[in-house]
């Protein structure tokens, strides 16, 4: 599986990244949602370069020229309810794709003790197409490969994409594990190194899905 961490180079991906982890600047709640809008734009843009293009000509009013255009049929799925933002921005760059969406959360059993719960997908077909997987933090992997596993069930793509903000060092080596053997690249933005006991990334950012949305109640 190949991996791209975004973050290793300099650019203004990394000035979005630092307010969304900022304690304070990330409390305005609008503003968070906007860079992670902002950050999922700049994936989209990033993963369009590893797409299939074709070359067409356009009729411009003085002439005509030749373009290149997207040949590949793009499918964005994202997990409920933190992804939103994220999709958004990618639907900005591939606003012709198709959508996908993923119920998926952690159910909490005894202690710091938890599993995936997997509620529901809505997706089209994947056959033959190009799927974009994305989620803002990958703490475990255990969601994300839990919910590619699923979309499956619709078809297999003939790439995945998978598009993660903050992810931890045991998160990215269990989906380069788990996935190994599939056609997946894997995309984050930082790889911190530590997860707490009940599975938080460290330093991470907290909660996206409360930061973008408001807190939920247990």
């Amino acid at each position: 599986m190949k991996v791209v961490n975004l973050g290793e180079t300099d650019s203004v991906f990394s000035q979005f990244l630092y307010e969304m982890r900022h304690s304070q600047i990330q409390q305005d709640s609008m503003r968070f949602r906007i860079n992670m809008q902002r950050i999922g734009a700049l994936m989209a843009y990033e993963i369009s370069k590893e797409l299939q293009f074709k070359t067409e000509e356009v009729i411009t009013p003085l002439g005509s020229a030749n373009a290149r255009l997207l040949n590949d049929q793009v499918v964005l799925a994202t997990i409920l309810r933190a992804g939103l933002p994220m999709q958004d921005g990618m639907l900005q760059v591939f606003d012709r794709a198709e959508n996908a969406f993923v119920s998926a959360y952690r159910k909490y059993e005894q202690g710091d003790d938890f599993h995936i719960e997997f509620e529901h997908f809505s997706a089209p077909r994947l056959d033959n197409k190009v799927m974009i997987l994305a989620d803002p933090m990958m703490a475990t992997g255990a969601s994300m490969e839990l919910s590619y596993n699923g979309l499956l069930q619709n078809g297999t793509p003939k790439h995945t994409h998978i598009a993660t903000i903050i992810a931890s060092r045991e998160g990215v080596d269990y989906i380069q594990n788990k996935l190994s053997d599939v056609e997946v690249t894997l995309w984050v933005g930082a790889v911190d190194d530590e997860l707490t006991s009940k599975s938080y990334i460290v330093p991470g950012l907290g909660d996206a899905g409360d930061l973008a949305f408001g807190s939920k109640s247990d």
